[in-house]
This record gives structure tokens, sequence and C-alpha cells, in this order.
């Protein structure tokens, strides 16, 4: 069923007025004065704002996936996460203007009627959506006794642990769901309310979270795969997806980095322009501009100083006002169903058949046609039988280039996948990073915590590996 549009409307919220998740909730106002559906929607699109943002103060993804680098200033491709204290910034916006909303809007759904079930089913998701977006970020992170006012100094549990609680949640969540009964109505910004598509939303995450598992806990990730992949996304109609308006504040954050803010900091990455030139790949035109006054697709030196005028851009869709976030796409659950069926699980479907279908709909997602997928397909490094390597190579390859605009989804599948084989730029300050550093707030505020979970991942550094990143 096609997904219809729903407008986005000016939200009054009441913020949490802290730095860090101890402070959570010391407002001055009552959360009780704005309504749940509010703190839903608020929740929404900080979630939205929080994967669509380039700002170099809060989300480098696009830069340590290599899809862009900079001009002037080029600390971030060089992977320096404290300068701007990325890793603080980033947990203050999961944990206080996410996480925290979706707790204050739970509280006040209650329970009891079928609406009032499927709020909080969809409450749920998107906590489990925010959950392992933090644990794929840190990894060992506050959850159990997090979001606590009575407690400031909340332990960090076991990354997969967690992982599981969220599977158990999620799978929950999904089977709460009434689809003849009303959800958040208009006040849900991603799908007006349709508990259907929530339904297929919850089992694509549920999919993906499995997925993630497949090197860590074969059985487990096979047994929630094959579970998931019945109910996941069927169409690019699908698509979970963020609908921005053209006025501030409701902008996508894109075009406010890349047009409102007046600057040139980011020009398209070789490393990404590079492959896509070899493989004369349709997306060039929708993903990048071609180098001013010419016709090529130009990228720009990782972690080097790039000029702005001999390089390509972001695309001119990129740029619009009202230019839509996916936080997950039909795309990337087709590329999980290949890699399933690669493994041996039981999913309908080849794993060519499904890799075909993934690359074939973010072909069509940006704007190309049936004749440009089927002449990318032809070539021999992408046709499945004849691309390089094996699966992991083959489908790792593709979906990095497909999660363009999902950054960070595309360094988690990079991790887990080890494909493309990317390297830090020669003047990178640290290893590629494999997740990011502990804020230095929780180093200062929650030490003994903190401390204890640097140990138990093996070192808070950069190149310490997440449990689900095996190989």
């Amino acid at each position: 069923m096609m997904k219809r549009i729903y407008k986005l409307t000016l939200i009054t919220l009441i913020m949490v007025g802290c730095s860090n998740i101890t402070n959570i909730n010391k407002n001055p106002k009552s959360p009780t004065d704005v309504p749940a559906p509010t703190l839903f929607s608020n929740a929404e699109k900080n979630l939205s704002d929080f994967w669509m943002n380039t700002n170099v103060n809060r989300n480098i993804f696009r830069l340590i996936d290599q899809y862009w680098t900079e001009t002037t200033y080029f600390d971030e491709s060089r992977y320096d996460l404290k300068d701007r204290a990325i890793p603080d910034n980033d947990w203050d916006i999961l944990y206080h203007s996410v996480l925290e909303n979706l707790k204050q809007s739970s509280q006040l759904v209650g329970t009891g009627s079928a609406t009032q079930t499927n709020e909080q089913a969809c409450i749920e998701i998107m906590n489990v959506y925010t959950y392992s977006t933090l644990v794929n970020i840190f990894g060992n992170v506050p959850y159990t006794e997090a979001l606590d006012s009575k407690n400031p100094e909340p332990k960090y549990d076991d990354a997969n642990t967690i992982y599981k609680d969220l599977l158990s949640k999620l799978d929950k969540a999904i089977g709460s769901i009434n689809t003849g009964a009303s959800g958040f109505g208009s006040a849900d910004l991603i799908y007006g309310g349709d508990m259907a598509s929530w339904k297929k939303f919850g089992n694509s995450l549920r999919l993906r979270l499995a997925m993630t598992l497949a090197d860590a806990d074969p059985s487990l990730s096979q047994s929630e795969a094959v579970a998931a992949s019945k109910g996941a996304f069927t169409s690019n109609d699908d698509n979970a997806t963020f609908q921005y308006l053209e006025n501030p504040p409701n902008t996508n954050p894109l075009w406010v980095a890349l047009v409102q803010s007046g600057r040139q900091d980011f020009v398209a990455a070789s490393t990404l322009v590079d492959q896509m030139n070899t493989l004369n790949d349709p997306r060039r035109q929708y993903y990048f501009t071609t180098v001013p006054g010419g016709t090529t697709y130009v990228g720009g030196t990782p972690g080097a100083s790039n000029a702005f005028s001999t390089n390509s851009h972001p695309g001119d869709m990129l740029e619009q006002q009202t230019y839509p976030g996916d936080l997950l796409s039909y795309s990337e659950v087709e590329f999980l169903r290949s890699e399933a069926a690669a493994r041996g699980y039981s999913v309908s479907g080849t794993a060519e058949d499904h890799y075909k279908n993934a690359i074939e709909a973010s072909i069509l997602q940006w704007g190309g046609s049936d004749a440009d997928f089927n002449s990318y397909y032809a070539q021999a490094d992408v046709n499945w039988s004849t691309a390089a390597g094996n699966y992991k190579q083959k489908i790792g390859t593709q979906e990095w280039i497909a999660l363009y605009d999902q950054p960070m989804e595309g360094w988690t599948t990079f991790r887990r996948l080890d494909y493309p084989q990317l390297k830090a730029p020669s003047t990178a300050y640290t290893v590629f990073p494999m997740r990011y550093t502990y804020p230095v707030q929780e180093q200062n505020l929650n030490k003994t915590n903190y401390d204890a979970a640097s140990k138990a991942i093996g070192g808070d550094k950069v190149g310490t590996k997440l449990f689900w990143d095996k190989y």
C-alpha cells in the first residue's frame, strides 16, 4: 500500500536541560504539560535529525565511511572524535532527546485500549531502534539503570545481553500490534498512524538486529531472521521515512549544513566516487554533482585538504529543504535477506534474488529506471555470478554503496562484513574506528561504571571491536 506523506507541524517541546544522562530529569517544567503524542513526535524528529545531520559536532558517519571528505577543516576525516566532543554530543542526543521523550510519552499514554497498546508498541520499536544504535556506536552502555533520576551513576549493561533483550522486546511489541486499531495518528511523523506499516518496520528492524548477530550468535540470528523476514518490507513504499518541510526548524538538517550555513565544507570522497566511476553507477548523478564546469565525477582525498572548486559536491537532491530521511529502507532489508540466504537461513528466495532486488530498489529509490538497473547489473563486476569474492564481498560492497544516505548503518555493515576494505587515511589520528570512545563526561561523572565498562569491552579505544564484530 502506497504510504501517504503526513505533514510535520511545528512542535513546541519541553527540552530537558542537561549535558549528560545523569541530569536528564532536572527539568524545571513538568513533562506532564506536554501531551504524549507531542513527545513521541519529538522523539521521531530528533532521531531522524541525528541520522541525517552532517554537523561535524554531532555526526561524522559520512566521513568515517569515506562517502564524503572535507575541505578546509579535516580533523573529522582523520577520525578526531575528541576535540569536538562528538561521543558526548551523540550520547546526549540519543539518551536525552530521543529516549527520554519516549519514556515520558510511554508514561502518559497508559495502557488498556487497543489504541494505547498500539501506541506503546510504536514507542517500544523506537526504543529498540535507539538503544541498538547506542550499542552499535559504543558497545556496553547504560540500559537497565538508564533514565533513572534517582540513580545519577547508572551501570553499563553487557552489549550482547542488551541485544538479546531488545529482540525479545521487539518480538513482544510486534505481536501486540492490532492493525485494525489506530495508533498515534497524525502525530506519528513516520507512518501517520498506519499500524500495518509499523508492524513491517518492527520486523525489518528485527531482521537488522538478527543479522548483526550472525557471527556472534548464529543460532539466535537464524531463528530471529527467519521469523522477521516474513513480515519485513516488500517494496520502497514501506520505507521508514521522515518527511521534512520547507521552513525551519523542520527542514532536513542536510540543507542547514550544506545550504543555509553558506559553508563549503564537504566534497565527495575519492573512495566512493572512484568505485562508482569504475562501475558506471547510475546513482552518481543523484549522490553527487559533476565537478564545477565539467562533466566528470571527482572525489577528494580522505583526511587531506581538498578544494571545493575542483571536486564533486553532495548531490542537488540532498540540498533540498524537504529531502526525506530514511531510518530503514527496503534496499537494506533485501541486502539482509541476501546475506541470510547466503548463510543458509531458510528465508524465501535465493541470495542472488535478494541481492538483485536490493540494488534495483536502491537505484529506483534515487530516481533511476529499470533500464539503469539492467545496464548496471549486466556488468561482470556487479552481477552476482561474476562479481569478485565471496558473499560478504559482493553484498558488502554493494550495500556500502546503497547505504550512502544511511551512513551510520553503512559503518555497521562495513564492520560486520569487512567489505569494502576501507582503510584509515595515512594522516589519521587513530586506526579505522570500530566504535566511538565513551564520552568524557562519563569518565568524569560516572567513573566507577565507566572503568568497569571499559575493562569489560577490552579497552575504551576506537580500535576495540564490538561483541558482534568477530572477524
